[in-house]
């Protein structure tokens, strides 16, 4: 791959999900961490908001281009919680030590929302996903893509792949749980697929990059100069 697009996030299963859908730009993907670069802080009440913050921070501390998703799951019967505290759920409740290896932290995000929605009969939910891209810290462009998958929430986990809330999350489509899919087939019907796609397009028609001669382009993007 010939461009590398800094990701504001050290969540390897998201990098691995993120590169397989950016794949086809020709786009290698590096994890914030692995250039020393600190988190960035998420005090936004919204998914656009975070994801914009994150990303002018991952671009600004590795001067040059960054992705950022910020995505979560959105429950009708919580008015909307967790949202964009997902990650946190079971921090914010005090009901885990923060900290702690992020597969102890989904567990424990699991455990706690299906303690909350224990006799609820409405269970829809759904996760957003919005990616932000810059091409550098102070881009007054920023490209903004976001995607929505619907589904019903279990009363008990399903499904070993994934990550995060989706062996909660039933897709009727499927008739399994976002935890049950294949890699392949998540990866094109997820929230975050959504919201990549859309994002494919917009490089493609206002960043110049071309998915079908991703390798002739050589080391740089099409706005810099060697």
């Amino acid at each position: 791959m010939s461009k590398r697009l800094i990701l504001a996030s050290n969540n390897a299963k998201k990098l691995k999900e993120l590169q397989a859908l950016i794949a086809p730009l020709g786009v290698e993907l590096l994890t914030q961490g692995s250039l020393g670069i600190a988190e960035a802080e998420e005090p936004h009440v919204t998914f656009v908001e975070n994801a914009l913050a994150k990303a002018r921070h991952a671009a600004a501390a590795a001067s040059g281009p960054a992705l950022a998703d910020d995505s979560g799951l959105c429950v009708d019967a919580l008015g909307g919680a967790p949202g964009v505290r997902s990650a946190r759920h079971a921090v914010d409740a005090g009901r885990i030590a923060e900290g702690l290896p992020r597969e102890q932290v989904d567990a424990a995000n699991n455990d706690w929302l299906l303690t909350q929605m224990r006799g609820q009969a409405q269970r829809g939910a759904h996760f957003t996903c919005v990616l932000v891209a810059v091409r550098h810290a102070d881009d007054p462009e920023p490209l903004i893509a976001e995607g929505h998958w619907r589904g019903e929430l279990l009363e008990a986990a399903q499904g070993e792949h994934g990550f995060g809330y989706d062996p909660l999350l039933w897709v009727p489509a499927h008739g399994c749980s976002a935890a049950q899919l294949a890699p392949a087939i998540k990866n094109a019907v997820s929230h975050r697929a959504l919201a990549c796609q859309q994002l494919l397009g917009m490089m493609q028609a206002r960043w110049g990059l071309d998915a079908t001669q991703p390798s002739t382009q050589g080391p740089h993007w099409p706005w810099q100069h060697p």
